[in-house]
């Protein structure tokens, strides 16, 4: 469906992507996965034709539909929430102008037997059997649907744009996209300001949807679930895998350890007939066989071993200065926005030392009250008190809007440096990953990840002994966000966290406060037990609970459904388990194609004789190529299912 070519990206003499090729069929879900900076972004964008590339070209149908959700977005704040998401339906109002302007044109004309005229009927009618097709839609219920199902409750589609978040502008935006039901969708993280009821059912549409889908996001169970395909980005070239995440990781660790140990074994080879040439060159009784090695070497396929991106984040928090044994209090705090009330008789309190929280659904009060605590905002009663000699560092969540876009990296840091510390700020740089003509980037060009890496780095210009981090594991790769976690726990400060992530969240807070119609109650302990009490496995049940509840009388109703036609159902049912056996089948082959390899690479580890090793790597070779082969199969039956 879409062919990208030779593609070359490159930035002020730096080259991003050199040479780079994949394709994007019909039915693929591809997560679009590498560092922060690697060009994941970049890629989408030249997809969606916003952006050329320095060479190289994309090449896709004409006719062929594209919808685009950008992390950072600028968006009119004139509309209300319906208003704005009925504009999804312009493209009906734009068919009927196109059928009243042919209209217009046919009843004008007398040219009946012209080629023209017979071009204009054939247009009028395409276009008005497309109208036709559309006028089954109920654009009103189809819009309510979508954004009920991306969080948003009935009495807010009438609510000014100008009045919402940018997280909940995203989802307006996002609702837009899917309403269009484009032939491609292009999705850059677009969980980072959903809940965990709106992720679900984002998956759950997702995983139903018909066209293809790429999609960037550092949440592996999104992934996990919604993909069948991970390309991966590094230093500029592409790894593309057909299948999920996890399996990505697990085949991406054993085909780079297969390559090592065909590497040396190579080596090894190499090694003995470049030793054989130089001991028999001038033996005129082993001239021959010389000769025949030579030609061996020249016609030897090398293996090369993939270059990897070891460069990793440097995290480490400055020892906090010792605060009074209370670092935060809130008594009686109630906060509300006009009629609205968020909570009331919110009553925390974090002593030094502890590593909280705040949990619960979007809307529900958790960035307010870190507002709250850093002034931003002021309660409607009640107070907030900050204990003795207690410095607060807060990670806000929409760090885009907090940053100077006109500064540079290196300005960013400057300006916010006081005292000594101003030089050593190349070195805290260069420990977020910013070196070399990085730090001379403007923050406009930078990255999502990039922008988060860059507001944490701020954080540590100072020794804060309370840090208030709203989501910020949004936009940080995978590795980063396990670095980031180890750093917290290593930091011997205060911690108040909002996150929605749970792999970050295990094992990181002791004390949680769960934001919850309107109310704020404290659960001591860690989050596997607070997750334990409410007789739960995960934070998605916690969040799904008022949901499934409410639902469930629509479910009584849905248990009387019979199926139209049972004949129809029992033969896709047939026809599905012989794609299932297919499969199975492929499966197993893998399996032992797999085994082989195995053994392959165990038994050329122990061969020293070069005759041997020459037949062993022709066999492994072979197996190598036979595994491809299953493994294209086995993608192919898993696309046509």
């Amino acid at each position: 469906m879409i062919s990208i070519n030779n593609l070359t990206v490159s930035f002020g003499g730096f080259t991003l992507f050199d040479n780079v090729n994949f394709h994007i069929n019909e039915n693929d879900k591809i997560g679009l996965v590498g560092k922060n900076g690697a060009g994941k972004t970049t890629i989408l964008k030249i997809v969606a034709g916003i952006i050329a590339p320095s060479g190289g070209a994309v090449q896709q149908p004409s006719e062929i539909t594209i919808g685009y959700l950008p992390q950072e977005m600028e968006y009119s704040k004139k509309s209300t929430v319906i208003e704005e998401t009925l504009k999804a339906f312009s493209h009906i109002k734009t068919i009927e102008e196109r059928i009243a302007k042919i209209n217009k044109d046919i009843c004008e004309r007398t040219d009946f037997e012209s080629d023209s005229y017979h071009d204009l009927i054939v247009k009028f009618n395409e276009l008005n059997d497309k109208l036709n097709l559309y006028g089954t839609i109920n654009p009103q219920a189809l819009s309510e649907r979508i954004l009920k199902g991306l969080g948003f409750s009935r009495s807010d589609l009438d609510r000014e744009r100008a009045t919402l978040s940018l997280g909940w502008n995203m989802r307006i935006e996002l609702a837009k996209i899917l309403l269009r039901k484009p032939d491609i969708l292009l999705l850059d993280e677009p969980t980072n300001h959903l809940d965990i009821e709106s992720i679900r059912w984002l998956e759950s549409y997702l995983q139903g949807f018909r066209g293809a889908l790429v999609l960037i996001s550092h949440d592996r169970r999104f992934l996990d679930s919604v993909t069948n395909r991970t390309v991966e980005i590094m230093l500029g070239k592409i790894n593309d895998y057909k299948v999920p995440y996890t399996k990505y990781t697990q085949l991406r660790r054993e085909r780079l350890e297969q390559q090592k140990a065909a590497y040396d074994n190579q080596q090894k080879l190499i090694e003995k007939t470049e030793d054989f040439i130089e001991r028999f060159r001038y033996k005129a009784t082993k001239s021959n066989q010389v000769q025949s090695r030579i030609k061996q070497l020249d016609k030897l396929d090398r293996i090369e071993v993939e270059e990897e991106d070891k460069a990793k984040l440097y995290l480490k928090f400055p020892p906090a200065p010792r605060s009074g044994n209370v670092a935060l209090k809130s008594i009686d705090v109630k906060m509300s926005f006009g009629e609205k009330c968020i909570f009331d008789k919110a009553n925390i309190t974090i002593e030094r030392g502890e590593k909280i929280a705040l949990l619960g659904k979007n809307g529900e009060g958790k960035t307010t009250f870190m507002r709250l605590i850093t002034g931003e905002l002021t309660p409607v009663s009640g107070r907030i008190e900050l204990g003795h000699n207690v410095s607060l560092g807060y990670y806000a969540q929409n760090q885009e809007d907090l940053l100077n876009k006109e500064d540079t990296v290196f300005e960013t840091l400057d300006n916010a440096a006081t005292g000594d510390v101003r030089t050593k700020l190349r070195d805290i740089l260069g420990s977020f990953l910013f070196r070399g003509e990085d730090i001379d980037k403007k923050v406009a060009v930078l990255s999502g990840g990039e922008k988060s890496r860059l507001a944490m780095a701020k954080l540590m210009l100072k020794p804060y002994n309370l840090l208030a981090l709203d989501e910020p594991t949004n936009h940080m790769d995978i590795r980063s966000k396990d670095i980031l976690k180890q750093a917290l726990l290593k930091y011997d400060g205060t911690l108040v966290i909002v996150s929605h992530d749970r792999d970050f969240l295990d094992g990181l807070v002791n004390k949680i406060y769960e934001f919850k119609d309107g109310a704020v109650r404290e659960h001591l302990g860690t989050f596997e037990e607070f997750l334990s009490r409410k007789n739960i496995e995960s934070l998605d049940e916690l969040e799904l609970e008022k949901s499934a509840l409410k639902a469930a009388p629509e479910a009584k109703k849905q248990e009387n459904v019979v199926p139209v036609d049972q004949n129809l159902k029992r033969e896709q049912e047939r026809e599905q388990k012989r794609k299932e056996a297919k499969i199975e089948k492929c499966e197993k082959r893998i399996e032992e194609l797999e085994s082989k390899i195995a053994s392959a690479e165990k038994e050329l580890a122990g061969v020293t004789d070069a005759v041997k090793i020459l037949s062993l790597v022709e066999g492994y070779e072979k197996l190598k190529k036979e595994l491809n082969s299953e493994m294209e199969e086995w993608e192919k039956l898993h696309n046509n299912q």
